[in-house]
């Protein structure tokens, strides 16, 4: 018999140990190898333990505690051949299996895999997992607390009650484990934690949760692992350098919604029934959709994830969302993740001090917490906390066979001092301001997804001159397939908001990023964090009278197509939304019905198909032997022209831009080549809302006149504000 301090422990959820009470023991010495039989069972009367096979009653249990703590012997032939069937206090009975009969749940190689930080999948065993053990269905959770004193896990299967099922702890990794049979996929569930100190904690969502709820509840909830998806050859080919990349961002939440039925979001078979039609016909190659991990607040555009691997319950289950990538891959479309490493919200069900201890995050805010966001930081420098975030990559790479992750902040993990004031930040260990950890964990990233998942891309949100962020890490970068251009977009999207009068003075801010444009693979971003906080919408910005802020646009569109790099353009921007984004309403569709803003979208359209289908536009967009500078010193007339070039022999692509709203008769323009320039592009074209100004009969010959150091020449017509490409043909 037990001591009345162990069931007073189990009775009132304080025994951190509860299968050394619970469940079937040896009786010591006993010759007849009898066991004794231990459960707690609130609300239960009497309780009979039955063998599983023949149905004979094994023992019957004595009420030692009136809260249902039971306890009997028999000749029970082994412990896992027996279920309770209990009688509750209603008068009916039930036979349920107990779940402190069953072994360990986590093998001994993933024990010592998690403990070394070396499972590459740790998802595979730690969270829910439905499953079946010696032949009973249920859910193994497993979950990582290595500073609590006790876990249990709660949820609709035991009346949320902390006290029923307590977990065993495996002390060579801290991770509590338990099997608990009938627990079926769809069941709600969180985590009891007690502190090293037998505090209760606010109960905490599931780390590795497959699933969660929609805010603003925040149970985790169980669910089968999503297959894994093979990887396809041509999506390598896909993402590959010298492959067009063309990347639409978008915000599902506020792409479009439905107002028949209420102001709603679109699930996931809603998005891939219009979005990815409308990406294809727009000629884009890939999706890059905005954090999709679960998160609680709207507002943080999913920038603040609870839930790093669980798709957002907005727009439906994980089901839905592995349908809507093979629909985006049936329609040749690449899908991008916005993925968020940097930093974690300091929610009360979230990862903040999970076992009562800063586990995920720095104990210091010097390190742990940032001031911009008000967010916690992870703790890079614990191998479980790196194996956590790895893992996450490579779950969301293999189980819904996504194309790439794009990685948030990058910036912010790279320097300890970011956004700090002097004394507020911690010097690494040779007194440097370099976060050597994050620096650890980026190269880790990116060589096990290399590794394990070669045809995906990786891309970085880096807004500094940090060295190599998309170099390989054998060469000593950080191993990212590109990188964001930040400077490009500051210093161009400047320029394009002076009046043009005054361009003249800042030309320079259109051509200096063609010094550094090659020393990373760069991705040009007109991202949604330039159509918030003020900053008005990408058309707003644009100056002068109407007919010359839609020109505007069309011109930098074009500049930005023709400019060495892959492309990104936010949602809306492609048919000049008028007013600034908001995260809570749908882009404005009815624009569309005017000829100015279906004009933009045309050109976006023909833009992407002329830069896919061109080989001098995307082959070499990451390496110099692709660009030429006609001429960047026109200043006075706030004219570029350039070259871009293929892999094949001689094939290349004039682009000419005139940002002013002055047409230039007479211009002439050297070439590389003697043959016919052939206009493929003219943004002041009428069909997309110009003044159908340029070069007659769409094509100009070159002349042996020699200019800007070549021997050949052309004579152009340039439009106002306005991109032209030309496309060379040999005589």
């Amino acid at each position: 018999m037990l001591n009345h301090h162990d069931i007073d422990a189990i009775v009132h959820g304080r025994h951190g140990d509860a299968f050394a009470v619970l469940g079937p023991h040896p009786l010591p010495g006993d010759p007849e190898g009898r066991v004794s039989v231990r459960a707690f069972l609130p609300g239960a009367s009497a309780v009979e333990v039955l063998d599983i096979g023949s149905g004979r009653l094994l023992a019957n249990l004595t009420r030692l505690h009136d809260e249902g703590f039971f306890e009997g012997t028999g000749a029970a032939p082994g412990p896992s051949s027996y279920c309770f069937r209990i009688f509750w206090r209603d008068g009916h009975h039930t036979l349920e299996d107990d779940p402190y009969r069953f072994g360990l749940v986590l093998s001994d190689l993933d024990i010592w895999l998690l403990g070394e930080g070396s499972h590459l999948r740790p998802h595979e065993v730690l969270g829910a997992s439905p499953r079946s053990i010696d032949g009973v269905a249920g859910t193994s959770f497993a979950v990582w607390a290595p500073n609590a004193s006790r876990v249990s896990v709660i949820g609709d299967f035991n009346f949320w009650d902390g006290r029923r099922h307590p977990m065993r702890l495996r002390r060579e990794c801290g991770v509590w484990e338990l099997f608990v049979p009938g627990v079926e996929a769809g069941a709600r569930y969180k985590y009891r934690i007690h502190s090293r100190e037998g505090d209760v904690l606010p109960d905490k969502a599931d780390p590795y949760a497959l699933q969660a709820e929609l805010r603003p509840a925040t149970a985790s909830v169980v669910a089968e692992m999503p297959g894994l998806q093979a990887a396809e050859p041509a999506r390598r080919a896909a993402n590959a350098l010298n492959a067009p990349m063309s990347i639409y961002e978008v915000h599902l939440a506020s792409w479009r919604r439905v107002t028949e039925d209420g102001d709603r979001w679109l699930s996931w078979d809603e998005l891939a029934a219009s979005l990815v039609p409308y990406a294809a016909d727009m000629g884009f190659t890939h999706l890059e959709l905005m954090p999709i991990s679960e998160h609680p607040f709207d507002g943080s555009w999913g920038y603040q994830p609870i839930g790093l691997y669980a798709p957002t319950a907005r727009f439906g289950d994980p089901a839905g969302f592995q349908r809507f990538v093979a629909s985006c891959h049936a329609a040749g479309i690449g899908v991008l993740l916005d993925w968020v490493p940097a930093h974690f919200p300091t929610d009360a069900h979230g990862l903040g001090r999970f076992d009562g201890t800063p586990l995920y995050e720095y104990a210091d805010p010097r390190e742990g917490f940032h001031n911009d966001w008000n967010t916690l930081i992870y703790n890079l420098g614990r191998t479980e906390v790196r194996n956590f975030l790895v893992g996450n990559a490579l779950y969301w790479l293999e189980r819904f066979g996504v194309d790439g992750l794009r990685v948030d902040a990058v910036a912010s993990m790279l320097y300890r001092d970011y956004s700090r004031k002097h004394g507020e930040w911690i010097p690494n260990v040779h007194g440097g301001r370099e976060n050597l950890e994050a620096i650890d964990f980026l190269k880790r990233m990116n060589e096990v997804v290399g590794a394990e998942r070669p045809e995906a891309t990786t891309l970085a949100e880096e807004s500094t001159s940090f060295p190599g962020v998309s170099r390989p890490t054998y060469a000593g970068g950080l191993g990212f397939h590109y990188k964001w251009n930040m400077g490009w977009m500051h210093d161009t999207l400047a320029y394009m908001q002076r009046d043009p009068l005054y361009r003249k003075y800042h030309h320079n801010e259109l051509s200096f990023g063609l010094v550094y444009a090659f020393d990373e693979n760069f991705v040009l971003p007109i991202s949604h964090d330039e159509v918030v906080h003020g900053k008005g919408s990408l058309l707003a910005r644009m100056p002068g009278d109407r007919w010359q802020q839609f020109a505007n646009l069309r011109a930098y569109l074009g500049f930005m197509f023709g400019h060495p790099g892959k492309k990104l353009l936010f949602m809306g921007c492609e048919f000049a939304q008028e007013r600034e984004w908001n995260f809570a309403q749908s882009l404005d569709w009815h624009l569309l019905a005017n000829a100015e803003h279906a004009g933009v979208q045309r050109l976006v359209r023909d833009l992407n198909r002329l830069y896919r289908d061109t080989p001098a536009l995307h082959e070499l967009d990451c390496s110099p032997e692709g660009f030429e500078w006609i001429e960047h010193n026109d200043a006075q007339h706030s004219v570029l022209s350039f070259v871009r070039k293929g892999s094949a022999r001689g094939s290349h692509v004039l682009v000419v831009c005139n940002f002013t709203p002055e047409v230039r008769h007479g211009y002439r323009v050297g070439v590389p080549g003697a043959g016919v320039y052939r206009e493929r592009l003219n943004t002041d074209s009428e069909h997309y809302g110009g003044s159908n100004t340029g070069t007659p009969l769409g094509a100009a010959s070159s002349e042996p006149v020699a200019w800007h150091g070549r021997a050949q020449s052309l004579l152009l017509t340039l439009p106002p504000l306005a991109t032209l490409m030309f496309e060379w043909t040999a005589v």
